[in-house]
């Protein structure tokens, strides 16, 4: 497969994902603060929901289309004892505190399965000395690393909670043959910087948005982008956004979906001024100039008038209660095919109101499994799935997926 990504919308043609497992049965009422939720999930419903999602994405794909579930591709990986090692050396670096290093030979020796289980689960087999804590957030695959063009950028969490997540991306990308062509172009973030992949998001190759949010630091944006403009990107606008949980990511306040249009949260992306700076190089040196908002930097840099659609619609309320429950988190299956959580109606009417048909996802996959889906810009849908429980994990169908390959 050839993995490249050189914009937000091209046809999906390989993305990785994650099926809630067990992890999220781990996740009790006193630690869900610790491991980043707002609410218990209820696994096996969490499970149907999510399942029902990758059935909009297979019907959708192109018949050489993959979904990659992101256990099997770390099984595959963990399989080789070098791969192994590399990762477990990781944890030991990392992770000083729970002195694995007494265990160390134990978890070298372990067969992948169990290596998997005591990577997502926390738990050893036969010990409750060295149980960890579950890793939940598995789930929102989006954040461990954004493919751009025919780079990768590697995040590193800004938590703790999560950078086991992140320990696992790297030793993928570093042994498993899905990224050997493109491991040599991987920008990789150290130290205290932090980037997560909800923060980036891909206009074009040329063009990248980076959200400078409560998970992305200054220095991991500028880290970023200095990777990016050093593999073909021309510009990064970096766009400075609330740093709080209802806008943790850039992609939670704004997508695209469609070659003209995005979701948009009026009072954290259309009625915020001086919030975006474009980073451009000019030799070795990184310039950076300011600009007054998001839309007019948009239509400098990409060529393109912009529409906002405007998530929640025109209402006040309903523009914060479905942003709260990731009304501006859409994902696109192509060029104005989007996915997105059904209890955002309000959402759903402003895009019918911009010319797009709506579908639930039973009628979507019932109408496209036996016909192709033909692509045009009339032919623009706006798909509703249900996530009651997914949508508890705060995380909406963008955030659920890493898009490794697109139609350019």
């Amino acid at each position: 497969m050839d993995i490249n990504v050189s914009s937000e919308i091209g046809h999906l043609q390989g993305v990785i994902v994650h099926t809630p497992g067990h992890e999220v049965s781990l996740v009790n009422p006193e630690l869900k603060d610790e491991l980043l939720f707002d609410d218990i999930i209820f696994e096996e419903d969490a499970r149907g929901e999510h399942l029902d999602m990758l059935d909009i994405f297979k019907t959708a794909m192109p018949e050489n289309g993959k979904v990659f579930e992101i256990v099997d591709l770390f099984r595959e990986t963990i399989s080789s004892s070098d791969a192994r090692a590399y990762y477990i050396e990781q944890l030991l670096r990392e992770f000083p505190e729970y002195n694995l290093s007494a265990i160390e030979q134990e978890l070298l020796s372990l067969n992948a399965d169990d290596l998997l289980t005591f990577s997502i689960q926390g738990t050893l087999k036969g010990s409750k000395e060295f149980n960890l804590l579950p890793t939940p957030n598995l789930l929102f695959t989006r954040d461990l690393a954004a493919v751009v063009g025919d780079s990768i950028l590697v995040s590193r969490a800004a938590t703790d909670t999560r950078l086991r997540e992140s320990l696992l991306m790297e030793t993928l990308v570093e042994y498993h043959p899905l990224f050997s062509d493109v491991k040599k172009n991987a920008i990789r973030i150290s130290g205290h910087q932090s980037i997560e992949g909800g923060d980036v998001l891909v206009e074009s190759d040329k063009l990248v948005l980076i959200g400078m949010s409560e998970r992305t630091s200054f220095t991991g944006l500028m880290k970023a982008a200095e990777g990016l403009l050093s593999h073909g990107v021309e510009t990064v606008l970096a766009v400075d956004i609330p740093k709080q949980r209802s806008s943790m990511h850039l992609d939670t306040i704004f997508t695209f979906a469609s070659a003209s249009e995005c979701i948009a949260f009026p009072p954290a992306i259309m009625e915020q001024k001086d919030n975006v700076v474009a980073l451009q190089k000019d030799g070795d040196r990184i310039v950076a100039e300011h600009r007054s908002d998001l839309q007019k930097a948009l239509k400098e840099f990409s060529g393109r008038d912009y529409t906002f659609i405007k998530c929640g619609g025109e209402d006040r309320t309903s523009q914060f209660r479905e942003q709260w429950t990731d009304g501006a988190n859409v994902f696109a299956l192509a060029p104005g095919v989007i996915v997105g959580y059904e209890r955002n109606t309000k959402t759903f009417n402003a895009l019918i109101d911009h010319g797009y048909s709506f579908m639930n996802q039973f009628e979507f996959v019932e109408e496209y499994s036996r016909n192709p889906l033909v692509l045009s810009e009339e032919n623009k849908i706006a798909i509703s799935f249900q996530g009651h429980e997914l949508c508890r994990g705060r995380g909406g169908a963008r955030c659920m997926t890493m898009p490794v390959s697109r139609a350019k």
